[in-house]
């Protein structure tokens, strides 16, 4: 005989012990022994003693962040509390967007300096992304002891001052100097940023061996974005050789040009028309350096209307 069938006998068999006992009984009766065999019988038949499988949380995926919201994000962090004043001269989200940054990318930074970017790209880029502060080498030139050891050493200097910027946050961090051996970096870089630093470039040499480390790192697609100060179009060559920070965008564009890049886009993001551009003192008469205009002057507060330089804002792709 089947299980089924034995069960069922004894059901059978058994059912006046399962008269139903009234409400009360039900409260205050323990059920005897062969009432809970039976009931232990009939819930096998009635399949009432298998589990119900127990409902898993669904798991709440993390909404996925755009890029913009990631720059927001690290634009608006505390860290850049002192920074923050100069965004309204420098951009810098109108100004990554123009240069093509995302997250993820690897990036270099030329001459990072006290990372006024770096605490903004350092994080944008996330844990996917590669942060690389290119500094030039320097010769004898430049005294050690000062402000030009922000420079030297960058394969340990730009991670460690990272470090202090951001803590250990957001993208993978390198440092290296122009001369370093670069083999392991070739073709790596999706975009090179030179912020301010076209004028330094010129006037202590850097220019063509930045450039050539340059066209080594990045990839055969890959972008450099400029901003610079801007000369006015009727400015002599000796102002704008890169003593007075001012360059002409024509030069500049005609300089990277013969490096086997070309120009993708231009932008005035970062113009200033309220700069005359030729101040006796260079780029650094303007805010936040104010040469020759005393702190409480008349000639300060002037100056500080006008703000910072007129700059170009400048997107180049390397050719084959």
């Amino acid at each position: 005989m089947h299980l089924a069938k034995i069960l069922a006998a004894t059901v059978l068999a058994l059912t006046p012990v399962l008269s139903a006992p009234s409400l009360a009984q039900q409260q205050q009766e323990e059920p005897s022994s062969g009432e809970q065999l039976l009931r232990g019988v009939l819930d096998v038949l009635t399949g009432r003693n298998q589990q119900q499988p127990q409902q898993q949380p669904q798991e709440t995926q993390p909404t996925p962040v755009t890029a913009a919201q990631a720059l927001q994000a690290a634009l608006a962090h505390p860290r850049r509390d002192e920074d923050r004043a100069r965004d309204v001269y420098r951009h810098p989200a109108a100004t990554l967007d123009f240069f093509r940054v995302e997250p993820g990318m690897t990036v270099v930074d030329y001459m990072p300096a006290g990372g006024w970017y770096s605490r903004v790209l350092i994080p944008y880029l996330g844990r996917d992304g590669n942060y690389i502060g290119l500094n030039p080498r320097l010769d004898d030139r430049f005294a050690e002891g000062g402000y030009w050891d922000l420079y030297r050493n960058a394969s340990s200097r730009i991670p460690s001052d990272a470090r202090d910027w951001v803590g250990f946050e957001g993208a993978r961090v390198f440092g290296l100097n122009t001369d370093d051996e670069l083999d392991s970096f070739a073709g790596t870089a999706d975009r090179v940023l030179i912020f301010r630093e076209i004028h330094n470039m010129r006037r202590y040499g850097w220019f063509h061996d930045a450039m050539v480390a340059m066209r080594t790192m990045l990839k055969d697609d890959g972008l450099v974005g400029v901003v610079q100060h801007r000369a006015r179009r009727d400015a002599p060559a000796a102002y704008t050789l890169g003593d007075n920070g001012y360059q002409q965008q024509e030069d500049v564009i005609a300089l990277f040009n013969a490096y086997g890049f070309e120009l993708v886009a231009a932008s005035e993001i970062n113009a200033n028309p309220r700069d005359p551009a030729n101040w006796e003192g260079g780029v650094w008469s303007l805010p936040p350096s104010y040469r020759g205009a005393p702190e409480g002057s008349q000639e300060r507060a002037r100056r500080a209307e006008i703000g910072e330089s007129d700059r170009m804002t400048l997107l180049f792709r390397k050719r084959p």
